[in-house]
């Protein structure tokens, strides 16, 4: 647990790399669409409980991973954001349904260190093109819902991204008090 802790305050944070491929503003609402190249996430998913009620124990797992509770002892500092990818219904309520990733730092991406806890599993993700919304503050699943309403708004019916899934990532450790980078990411469909 230490380790974990000491890995996300003190610990080099890499953020993912992406391009950008355009920045707009639609009603005054600025979003972004990006480019982000395929790699290794360690992920652990969920069923049955609410977005707030299982995200900080899922978040835990991975910091516990890549903070050392690994079969290697490997501290490997820390990645941002984490990606948590929801399952909207048709009313725009979360399902009880959500996987959390994060993105192996790139030192450790061609091997990375071997989970002990079971729960922890490492995936392939595939490249992808997202549309990007920024907001602060601390984001449940209130927050992310609101956000995300508004970038549908913003894009509008005819907009080729994904419905049945989007992601909500944090930028930022759970004790950062102000300065929050959080954002709600969908899915281009891909032509």
């Amino acid at each position: 647990m230490f380790g974990m802790i000491k890995n996300s305050l003190f610990g080099n944070t890499e953020e993912t790399e992406y391009k950008l491929l355009s920045s707009e503003t639609k009603d005054g609402v600025s979003f972004e669409v990006r480019r982000y190249e395929g790699a290794k996430y360690a992920a652990v998913s969920s069923e049955g409980r609410s977005f707030d009620q299982v995200t900080g124990e899922l978040v835990r797992k991975l910091l516990m991973y890549i903070g050392g509770s690994n079969e290697q002892g490997e501290a490997m500092g820390t990645a941002a954001p984490i990606i948590i990818t929801v399952y909207p219904r048709n009313d725009g309520v979360l399902s009880r349904r959500l996987m959390v990733g994060i993105r192996i730092p790139t030192l450790y991406q061609q091997s990375p260190p071997t989970p002990t806890d079971s729960a922890v599993r490492i995936e392939d993700w595939p490249g992808m093109t997202v549309y990007s919304l920024q907001f602060g503050g601390f984001a449940g699943e209130t927050e992310y819902r609101a956000e995300a309403l508004r970038l549908t708004r913003t894009l509008g019916e005819t907009a080729p991204f994904q419905r049945k899934q989007y992601f909500c990532c944090s930028y930022d450790p759970p004790l950062k008090p102000y300065g929050r980078r959080n954002e709600v990411w969908f899915l281009q469909e891909e032509p």
